[in-house]
């Protein structure tokens, strides 16, 4: 499997080429174009349960489209649903783990599973629940705008707004807290954000989802009575 990331940052796509017989699993409604030698399979990957909690609580979709090839320079190109960039995360058998929306496509050798993350992330976009992807293999990962990689080393600390991340790695320790005091954190536009400590590696976005709904929601028309 070889992916290649065209049109970044703005409106990124990845193209997966495959060997005959190599196969990458998708999020539903991902595929943008395809050669004519590629099959699709659906399933929930895991049962019924199993699909369940990934899209009830994990906040993907229910079903994962399996794209298989048949024959030598196969490829689906695959896009995420919002305008922005498209990265390669590579896993050598370790953890990392995902806001919603963020998972686009992965090889069958990566676990893709919804996580509990405890009380601390409550208040955060990720809400109680979030995408945990183990396994080897090249993760693509979707951002809503450019995508920035920042690398923590031991102890080191970083504060991201709860909307702007994508993911980071398993050592790295995520707490959601006020971005000052209460005056500040209701008030400032800011809400609420994440504390990050290294080390390890995190993911973070230039855009937030939940800024463009508020700005786009008071601009939709209403139904007159």
């Amino acid at each position: 499997m070889r992916t290649e990331i065209s049109y970044s940052p703005a409106f990124a796509m990845a193209t997966i080429h495959l060997d005959p017989g190599e196969g990458v699993q998708a999020e539903a409604g991902a595929m943008m174009a395809m050669t004519p030698g590629i099959g699709i399979e659906t399933s929930t990957r895991g049962g019924i349960m199993k699909g369940l909690k990934r899209s009830v609580l994990g906040g993907e979709s229910f079903f994962l489209n399996t794209f298989t090839a048949s024959q030598a320079q196969d490829h689906v190109i695959v896009a995420p649903a919002l305008p922005g960039d498209v990265i390669t995360w590579p896993l050598t058998g370790n953890t990392v783990y995902l806001q919603s929306g963020s998972y686009l496509a992965a090889p069958s050798s990566i676990e893709v599973d919804s996580k509990w993350g405890g009380s601390k992330t409550f208040f955060s976009r990720e809400g109680l629940f979030m995408l945990k992807c183990s396994g080897v293999g090249d993760l693509i990962v979707s951002s809503y705008g450019a995508v920035q990689a920042i690398d923590l080393g031991a102890g080191q600390t970083y504060v991201v707004d709860t909307g702007h991340m994508v993911g980071w790695d398993e050592h790295v320790q995520y707490e959601v807290q006020k971005v000052g005091n209460w005056k500040s954190t209701m008030l400032g536009g800011e809400g609420l954000v994440v504390k990050l400590t290294g080390p390890g590696r995190c993911y973070v976005q230039t855009r937030s989802p939940d800024n463009f709904i508020e700005w786009l929601t008071p601009k939709l028309p209403t139904q007159r009575s």
